[in-house]
């Protein structure tokens, strides 16, 4: 049974993933794990796809763990071997990831925004990391990196009351890029990736990963990263078109090569 739906536009170079678990408030069991990993993999090993929006269906984003799972005694089931929780938060790629958040994202739904490069999310929206209220611990990721995106102090409140927070909030915090008008997140998600996918795909992913891997390092291996993604980026197609179009004055053909 289909409970996510994988939705590739290659001729906008964007590729939209959502939960539609909603009688079960989005929440992630197996099959969801399974099938958000399967179609990261398929992004991942497609040229003509830079981009990818996670989002859920209304009015939840999700609700994190299956509970009933859980209480089960299934938990291993809601992980890949590959990605970890929801078959995403521990998994290696290489392309920006969006979520679009409408409605609540709690629990893991949380932990699943900060394994996201950008958030974008409506005034429906809310965050936190309820666990403690239920005798849990946030085990997918939450509990170190929410204080890697917000302030430590801050991060320690939401970790320790367990309380939910409004997109306001969260933006105010530096955790949500945008904040629009109800139901419009994926809509802010998409005009996001539109801006990204002008860009050549390659110099992004690379751009990205210095981010990702030299923002908690030192300097000497933030320059290390720097000039080899420089290096890689060097060697494309698309470096050298940019430098052509740029001369020719006319807008880039980018093809990712």
């Amino acid at each position: 049974m289909s409970v996510v739906r994988y939705e590739p536009d290659p001729d906008r170079h964007i590729a939209v993933v959502t939960i539609d678990r909603p009688e079960a408030r989005n929440a992630v069991n197996q099959e969801v794990a399974e099938q958000i990993e399967a179609a990261l993999d398929d992004v991942e090993a497609r040229d003509d796809l830079w981009v990818t929006i996670l989002t859920g269906t209304p009015p939840v984003f999700c609700s994190g763990a299956d509970l009933k799972v859980v209480a089960a005694g299934g938990v291993k089931t809601l992980w890949t071997k590959k990605g970890g929780f929801a078959g995403l938060i521990r998994r290696e790629r290489t392309k920006p990831l969006i979520a679009a958040v409408d409605g609540p994202a709690l629990a893991g739904g949380t932990e699943i925004t900060l394994v996201c490069d950008l958030v974008v999310a409506s005034r429906t929206a809310t965050f936190g990391i309820p666990e403690v209220q239920r005798s849990l611990v946030a085990a997918g990721g939450g509990l170190f990196r929410l204080g890697r995106r917000i302030p430590y102090v801050v991060a320690m409140e939401w970790a320790l009351t367990g309380d939910a927070y409004p997109a306001a909030r969260a933006a105010e915090l530096g955790l949500v890029n945008e904040v629009t008008a109800e139901g419009k997140a994926l809509d802010g998600a998409i005009a996001l990736a539109e801006r990204i996918t002008k860009n050549a795909p390659r110099a992004v992913q690379l751009s990205r990963w210095v981010m990702h891997e030299g923002t908690t390092a030192d300097d000497a291996r933030g320059w290390e990263l720097s000039r080899e993604a420089g290096k890689i980026v060097s060697g494309t197609e698309d470096f050298r078109e940019g430098l052509t179009a740029f001369a020719e004055k006319r807008p880039p053909r980018w093809t990712g090569r």
